[in-house]
């Protein structure tokens, strides 16, 4: 599953700092291999250079929760 920007995801990667954390695409990158990395927003910071393996569509449980908390 391919992501585009301002779709939300949560991150799976044990050696990041936001490991399982839900953020948004903010940059889809294509390498000359044809490999597509993300970089991913978090309210904490970002994470570059990430693989679509280490990502997966957020919940919309996720998604609402993140809209609540943009409202307070």
């Amino acid at each position: 599953m391919s992501f585009e920007e301002d779709d939300r995801v949560v991150l799976h990667d044990e050696h990041s700092e936001f490991d399982g954390e839900t953020g948004t695409v903010s940059q889809t990158m294509e390498s000359m291999f044809g490999d597509v990395t993300y970089t991913i927003s978090f309210d904490d910071g970002q994470e570059a250079g990430v693989p679509e393996d280490d990502l997966e569509a957020a919940d919309e449980a996720d998604e609402a929760d993140a809209e609540d908390a943009d409202e307070e």
